[in-house]
């Protein structure tokens, strides 16, 4: 490869110098970038004969400028956008909210504000209304409800489950009996630290289930009328040597009424929103041995690029909430990014920084935005649960009521005096991330959708055979969904 680099210059009578060759040699796309590069110096720097890093730097700097004409706002789309509304309201957002110090008094705190929130959810069924608490069940009770949150599940050397529940007052044990062939299948998806109801009876030892109730959604009989279009990505990971820079300027060039069919372009100058759920760039340390996959190894320069790709994009709202590898706290609730480290974007007029969790009212369309790092958790809980199976598992968290069910294990999770992972009230779409596989399901009314990514296979993925959908990118457009594809001409 290295005699092939020296070659293909030699052969156009240009000479390399060590320090272009070696970012030549760690391109992606080698023979691309040489023959651009090539091409470049042909036509603009006819009196060069020794490529240098400069030449690069000159070179990435033309075609930045090129990808920013093509980029820049069709006049229709812009008249268009000078003439419409965007009205928007964050109405639920952590950031500058945090206030635990960590000490077991805020664990304690923060799971009766979880029991006690999802048990007023699940008494909004009538037939947990009134509920039993967990020390009075020492005795015979034929017709029993309770409600308690998750402790522990087993199974018995007879084919039996166990589920330890616990509420304020005290412990009980849940039996479900291996005959209860329906109800023990459905129990298959309860994991710990989520709360439930318990309808049965009990022997003063054993509380035999009939019943288990999740917090759970109501079908919605119609659809909120939705008058506008909106964009919905994440996991873009600027800065990393697998971000697809040309599918991502593709969608820039398309929202800004540049890129498409006449269709596609009219459904570009339909967006009113655009938002982005999560790991904008790439981060730095998040994994071992990161920096290898990096392209761009600094934290402020990987937000500084990010903030030049979306820059072209001026006349909608971008609202931007962050993952596990955005420079903020990891653990959730994590705070919305600061000019810290986003300066430009925290600086853009239509760029609005969310928390992580959010909820954000676009006109009259509520949208629950999570990245979704608890699917790890889910995934390694639950028996026949993939990475790829993000509609089921945006079902069960839906169902549960909790964007982040269990506790103390991959996802960190602040002990806030409030748990604001708890799902407390329904959205119209729910959108997340982080698997970086689309999805999207309608469920009971709710548009539950994961965005893909912007990012191709990278070698971690490849261990764990986990072939990402980048470059897609899912519009509700007026209700309905349509997927773009970015990665073809």
């Amino acid at each position: 490869m290295s005699n092939d680099i020296i070659k293909k210059f030699q052969e156009v009578k240009l000479l390399l110098n060590n320090n272009a060759y070696a970012e030549i040699k760690a391109n992606n796309d080698t023979d691309y970038f040489i023959n651009e590069l090539i091409e470049y110096i042909e036509e603009n720097e006819t009196d060069n004969y020794i490529v240098t890093t400069d030449t690069i730097r000159n070179y990435q700097q033309h075609e930045r400028q090129r990808i920013h004409e093509s980029i820049k706002e069709n006049p229709k789309t812009r008249e268009i956008r000078e003439n419409q509304e965007t009205p928007y309201e964050i109405t639920m957002d952590v950031t500058n909210k945090s206030y635990t110090d960590g000490d077991i008094k805020d664990l304690n705190k923060y799971f009766n504000n979880r029991f006690e929130k999802l048990k007023k959810i699940i008494q909004e069924n009538p037939e947990y209304n009134r509920v039993e608490d967990l020390k009075n069940t020492k005795t015979n009770i034929d017709n029993l409800h309770v409600i308690g949150i998750v402790n522990s599940i087993n199974n018995t050397k007879n084919g039996h489950k166990i589920i330890e529940i616990e509420d304020t007052t005290g412990v009980g044990s849940v039996i479900v009996l291996k005959d209860n062939e329906d109800l023990l299948e459905s129990s298959q998806t309860i994991v710990k630290d989520e709360v439930i109801g318990v309808s049965g009876s009990t022997n003063g030892s054993l509380i035999r289930a009939d019943e288990i109730a999740h917090p759970g959604i109501q079908r919605r009989i119609m659809d909120k009328p939705m008058d506008f279009s909106a964009v919905f990505i994440s996991d873009v990971h600027i800065g990393s040597k697998q971000f697809d820079e040309n599918a991502f300027n593709k969608f820039i060039k398309w929202l800004n009424g540049n890129y498409g069919s006449e269709e596609q372009q009219d459904l570009a100058n339909d967006v009113k929103y655009l938002i982005i759920g999560g790991d904008l760039v790439d981060g730095i340390g998040v994994y071992p041995n990161q920096e290898k996959e990096l392209k761009i190894k600094d934290i402020y320069e990987q937000y500084e690029e990010a903030g030049r790709l979306l820059g072209d994009v001026t006349d909608i709202p971008i609202i931007i909430s962050p993952g596990n590898h955005d420079a903020t706290r990891l653990a959730e609730p994590q705070p919305a990014l600061t000019e810290k480290y986003a300066k430009d974007l925290c600086k853009q007029k239509n760029v609005e920084m969310v928390s992580n969790p959010s909820m954000i009212k676009l006109d009259n369309i509520n949208v629950q935005v999570y990245h979704g790092r608890s699917f790890d958790d889910i995934v390694m809980a639950l028996n026949g649960y993939t990475h790829a199976d993000t509609d089921k598992i945006m079902k069960l968290l839906l169902e549960k009521r909790h964007l982040a069910p269990i506790y103390g294990e991959r996802t960190p999770l602040a002990s806030e005096f409030e748990d604001y992972m708890v799902i407390d009230e329904v959205p119209d779409i729910l959108h997340t991330g982080h698997v970086h596989i689309n999805s999207h399901v309608k469920y009971k009314g709710v548009h539950m959708l994961n965005s893909g990514t912007f990012q191709k296979q990278t070698e971690f993925q490849k261990i764990y055979n986990i072939v990402p959908t980048y470059g897609q990118v899912p519009v509700i457009k007026r209700g309905t969904m349509q997927l773009l594809d970015f990665t073809n001409d």
